[in-house]
Order: structure tokens, then sequence, then C-alpha cells
């Protein structure tokens, strides 16, 4: 197996501003499709969130994109929410440097102003959401006819958000001669039929089963009631130092961030009602340490890059097991640990058995580990210690990624020293 980016083929101005970057070494995603996508083929990645993928198609665009004219670039990265279109912008101004490749991120939340004018000055690389990138066009702010390097990141996601003929139509106006490098972490039959419309001949690669690159997650299921949920979640915050919260709704988002405040646990808020400031404020405290907990609804499932996220909380149940993937997804990474806790609700016993079954995990529910709380008389109350249940009983599942058609919440490779972690 190659070693280096040399070895696949990587142009020595990329390899040496990707070792500035403390990037030596590729990732089982990058091995895979690099070559294929520097030799100009159609590329259909299979690959999870934080696998490196980022990185695989920026090596691409960095080498291949060529020059835009004002109002018409030449490459398109299609992301399913901002945050990952920041963060995939940053990735490819990167291995551009200065002097490179003109890069841009366009999205909703924001003026409408700052990508106009630079797309008049002409840019090389728009990374975009479906939504905002049509909204452009339909102002004439730009063309996609010089198109001939298209990116569908998160394929999946995008299908999931309703963006399925936005993408098709942004497709159609691309070059006809353009190559398509997709990546997404399931293939379901709509993704299925853009690979089957869209990509000539693609090269495909399935990097799920890679079991060098995932960290081992134990995924908890806990009976609680509904009353027990923040008190059950402002104890494994202060556990683990740090927690991603998931909530069903925007407005629960804002009143679980509210509650976790009041049982003193620092705690911020991000979803779809938020303005982009807002939402990158919420994201700058979680990361700097200033908040201990992210209280998101799916928007923050994808496309969101924390570093060394030891635990995720359902405090609602996922609507299916590719929610849950997704969700779970944001720790173990980078081969680090992680643990993932479902607090369940008595109405939801029934449901939450099925989503074991589908995510190949063992059946059943326990009481919260170390103590068990009740409730008498509207207050939290604590009983006997609950003893901890075995990674891998029923309860308690460890889980690492396989090549079984079945989805498993994944990570990748384990981090070497002096090294920057890849995201996406």
């Amino acid at each position: 197996m190659p070693s280096s980016f040399s070895d696949l083929g990587v142009p020595a101005r990329l390899v040496a501003r990707l070792a500035q970057q403390g990037i030596t070494s590729p990732f089982p995603i990058q091995e895979a499709t690099v070559p294929d996508a520097l030799a100009g083929r159609d590329v259909c990645g299979r690959a999870p969130t934080g696998s490196g993928k980022t990185i695989a198609f920026g090596l691409a665009l960095a080498a291949r994109a060529g020059s835009g004219t004002p109002r018409r670039p030449r490459a398109l990265v299609l992301v399913p929410t901002r945050e990952l279109a920041a963060q995939v912008r940053d990735e490819v101004a990167m291995l551009s440097g200065e002097g490179g490749r003109r890069v841009i991120a366009v999205y909703g939340g924001t003026g409408y102003g700052p990508s106009r004018r630079a797309l008049d000055k002409g840019v090389d690389v728009v990374v975009a959401c479906p939504g905002r990138l049509e909204d452009l066009l339909a102002q004439g702010a730009l063309r996609l006819d010089d198109v001939r390097t298209v990116v569908l990141d998160e394929a999946d996601r995008m299908v999931d958000m309703g963006f399925y003929p936005v993408v098709r139509r942004l497709l159609d106006q691309t070059a006809p001669d353009r190559q398509i490098l997709l990546f997404s972490a399931t293939i379901g039959k709509e993704v299925e039929a853009i690979i089957r419309e869209y990509l000539r001949d693609p090269a495909r690669h399935d990097v799920m089963g890679d079991e060098s690159s995932v960290g081992e997650v134990a995924h908890l299921f806990w009976r609680a009631s509904r009353e027990q949920r923040v008190e059950l979640t402002a104890r494994l915050v202060k556990e683990h130092g740090r927690a991603v919260v998931f909530c069903r709704t925007k407005r629960g988002a804002d009143r679980v961030a509210r509650q976790l405040g009041a049982a003193g646990v620092r705690a911020v808020a991000i979803h779809g009602d938020r303005t982009q400031g807002q939402r990158q404020r919420a994201l700058d405290a979680f990361a700097d340490g200033k908040a201990h907990a992210l209280v998101a609804t799916d928007v923050a499932a994808r496309g969101i890059h924390i570093e060394e996220l030891p635990c995720v909380v359902h405090f609602d149940l996922p609507a299916d097991p590719t929610d849950y993937v997704h969700r779970s997804g944001r720790t173990g990474r980078a081969g680090n640990a992680g643990t993932v806790v479902s607090l369940v609700t008595e109405e939801h016993h029934s449901t939450v058995r099925g989503l074991q079954r589908a995510l190949g995990l063992n059946e059943g529910l326990d009481a919260p580990h170390g103590r068990d709380l009740v409730t008498v008389a509207g207050q939290l109350q604590v009983a006997a210690p609950a003893a901890p249940r075995v990674a891998g009983r029923p309860g308690g599942s460890t889980m690492r990624r396989s090549g079984a058609k079945r989805p498993a919440p994944r990570g990748h490779r384990a981090a070497r020293p002096a090294r920057r972690s890849q995201a996406g």
C-alpha cells in the first residue's frame, strides 16, 4: 500500500503544503480515491464523516481546477450545511496556498454582497450549499458553464435534506465533460440514481470496513423519565468534560440549553433558526471550552468537526438509524474512544429495540450507570447504585465499523504525534 502522498501521484508542491500542516501519511479514503481523482476519473467514494475525504477531493481541486474568470468558476463543491461549507473552504484554501486558487463559500444566513463581489472579480472554486447557490444563479451572479470539476460531499445528507432536485438542476448547468467526485456515507436509491445518471464509469471505493481508522465507541441506552433527562445529561457532561447533546426540535434545543445552564452546565444551542454569526459563536465557545455542552438539532450531525469529543447524548431519540449514525459519529474520531448515551423514555421503549436491531447493537435498556435516579413527588432522588453494564452486554455495546451493510458509528485513523487532525 502507498505510504506517502507522493506515492499517490500528488504533486510535490501539495505534498510540501500538507507536510507544513503535519499531514504526511494518507488515510484510507485518500489512498483509495486520490490516484483516480488526479487522473481525471469520476469517483464514487463511500466513506464516513471524519475519514479525511476533504483532503482527498481537495488535492484534486488544487491540482486540476483551472483559473476562473469573472462570474465563471472552474470547480464546484456542493455540501449540505453551512458549517461544512466553511470547513471545506478552509481546507481547499489551505491546499491552494497564498497566490493559489481563489476559493469562496456561499451559504444561507449571510449577505449576498460579499459573494457577488468575489464572483465579479473571478474565483476558481465555489463551495456552496445548494439553495444559496441557486439563489445566486437566479440573480445572475454566476454561471456554471465552465465548471469542469464537481464535488458532491455528503451526498446522502443533501438528499435527506430535500436537495435532490436542486442538485440535479445544478449538475445540468455544469460543463458536459465535467469530472464528478461523489462522497457519501450511505448509498441510497436517490444517491445511486445520481451516480447512474451523472457519473461516467466511476471508480468506486468503499472504505467503511477499515478497522484501523476507528476508535472504540460504547453505546448505552438508559431508561429515563422525561423529568430525569436534564439531570442525567448534566451529569454526563460533567463526567466527560464536554458533550454534544441532540434534540429533535429547535425550540427543544433552546430549552435544554437553558435547563442545563440552570443545572450548572455552561451550554450553547445551535440550530437552523440561529443566524450564521450565532452558530459560529456557539461553535467557537464550545471549541474554546467556554461552553461544555453544545445542544443541537440534526443540523449539527454532519459538517461539524470537533476534536476529541468524548461523549454524545441523544436527549431525544433520532428519527431513524441513519440519523443515529450521523449524530453518534461526532465521537470516536481519529481513533479516540467515545461514549454515546441515548435517554429512552417509556413511550419509546419499543422504538429503541428496532433501532438497536437495525444498528446491530445488543437489545435492552439499562438504569443510568453509577446511580439510579428516580423521581419522587417531582424531585430527583438517588436510589441504590446500579452496577454498570459491560460493553457488549444488553444495554451497552461497543461498536466498531465492519464490512457489514448495516450502519455503524465511525471515525478515522488514529492521529500521529505532531500531525494536524484531518477533518471531513
